[in-house]
């Protein structure tokens, strides 16, 4: 399926781009995110029209993602869970957990934008992990597990 992006899609384009995607993708989760429409001659006309007005919108939501990152940058997190003698942790800490932390000190991040490379924290220590608030800007905060 043939289809316009309203916003820029990792790994798929910029806004503004035309793009042939598989149709369950278009369907199911690019078209009703507001992600994309279908490239239909009306619709490319309505994209030229307003294309000043999302690539404003596109700018502002990227300066906003950028003023968050420069806050979060070097954030330090404490989380205490229980712990035994040699610092493995009885359960391990999640992107609930971090994002729940995040929040706790003023900050909205949606769970599914921190990313952990190595999976679920499952050991005591300090651990660096990026939070992605947007395509382009990423934020890199610091994670300390400490044992109860």
């Amino acid at each position: 399926m043939q289809i316009i992006l309203m916003e820029k899609v990792v790994n798929l384009g910029n806004l503004g781009d035309l793009v042939k995607v598989k149709d369950g993708y278009a369907r199911n989760y690019l078209i009703p995110q507001g992600k994309a429409k279908r490239a239909t001659p009306t619709a490319l006309a309505e994209f030229e029209a307003r294309r000043a007005e999302l690539e404003k919108a596109a700018a502002d939501k990227l300066a906003a993602a950028q003023a968050i990152a420069d806050k979060l940058e070097g954030i330090v997190l404490t989380i205490a869970r229980k712990a035994s003698v040699d610092g493995r942790l009885f359960g391990s800490v999640t992107n609930y957990d971090v994002a729940e932390a995040l929040q706790v000190q003023g900050f909205e991040v949606e769970k599914s934008a921190i990313r952990m490379p190595e999976g679920p924290l499952k050991t005591t220590g300090e651990t660096a992990l990026e939070v992605a608030l947007h395509t382009d800007v990423l934020a890199n905060v610091k994670v300390q597990v400490v044992g109860e």
